[in-house]
């Protein structure tokens, strides 16, 4: 009687836990199923294996609203901010303007208008991705290829020589390219990548990554950085779920490391 008791309440923590969980909009929960007898063993692999499907839906979701408003905003950017830089460009050329006091004017407003289009076009990489073209490859050696471009940094690669994906290397190797790089950014010298239940880990031990930032960093255009843009993140967010997988970064970064962002591919 007293281990029932006991079983029943190890339950109802369970549950409060999954409830909270869903309640804060965490859906990668994955409670242990030991010590459970084998029907609840059963149900709770279940609850485990939906919250991945659940958290995997909610970010599919997630870009393509993103994907909408930003074809929206580049659109209407684009309408109004074109027609200035082309005719502030032709007054720029006009006699009447070129050596007198109105040409710094114009010339800021031409500046302007250029530097917007610039930005709005970057954003149209949001759009306007490559249909994946899904090949065979080797992940250790496509992961020594892409440590060939950062010297600076030291890597490990605990991955096995006979580990392969059926993907598309071109966009996968922006995805992990923009990891490293905004890694890099935030002063990592070590690198190390994992492959662990369909998952390829890659931490850094960079500065770490602020806890009330950590759900903003997939959002397009949002970024900490005075030069940023707020694309890379986004854009790799993107480019994973168009190859059936799913980029997070880790609730608590692997043993020591600053942040863990995990690369789930489909089985």
């Amino acid at each position: 009687m007293v281990f029932f008791f006991h079983h029943q309440n190890k339950l109802k923590l369970r549950a409060r836990l999954m409830r909270e969980a869903v309640r804060n909009h965490e859906f990668t929960f994955h409670l242990p199923v030991k010590g459970l007898f084998y029907g609840e063993k059963a149900l709770q692999e279940a609850l485990n294996d939906l919250g991945q499907d659940i958290n995997k839906l909610v970010a599919q979701k997630e870009v393509e609203s993103w994907q909408k408003l930003t074809r929206v905003l580049t659109h209407e950017i684009m309408n109004v901010s074109t027609p200035i830089q082309s005719i502030s460009q032709a007054y720029l050329e006009h006699p009447k303007v070129v050596g007198t006091s109105l040409e710094k004017g114009v010339r800021a407003i031409n500046d302007a208008a250029g530097n917007l289009v610039t930005f709005v076009d970057s954003y149209r990489k949001l759009t306007q991705l490559q249909e994946p073209v899904i090949s065979t490859l080797r992940l250790k050696d496509f992961l020594e290829g892409i440590m060939e471009l950062y010297h600076n940094i030291t890597w490990e690669i605990g991955i096995p020589a006979d580990t392969v994906l059926d993907t598309d290397g071109s966009l996968l190797r922006q995805v992990i390219v923009n990891i490293i790089k905004n890694a890099a950014e935030a002063g990592a010298k070590n690198i190390e990548c994992t492959w662990r239940d369909s998952a390829l880990r890659i931490s850094n031990d960079g500065t770490p990554i602020p806890a009330e930032v950590r759900r903003d960093i997939f959002i397009p255009f949002y970024t900490t950085k005075s030069t940023g843009t707020g694309i890379g993140l986004a854009l790799s967010r993107q480019i994973m779920t168009m190859l059936g997988g799913l980029l997070e970064l880790s609730e608590k970064a692997d043993a020591g490391y600053h942040a863990t962002f995990i690369l789930k591919f489909e089985q």
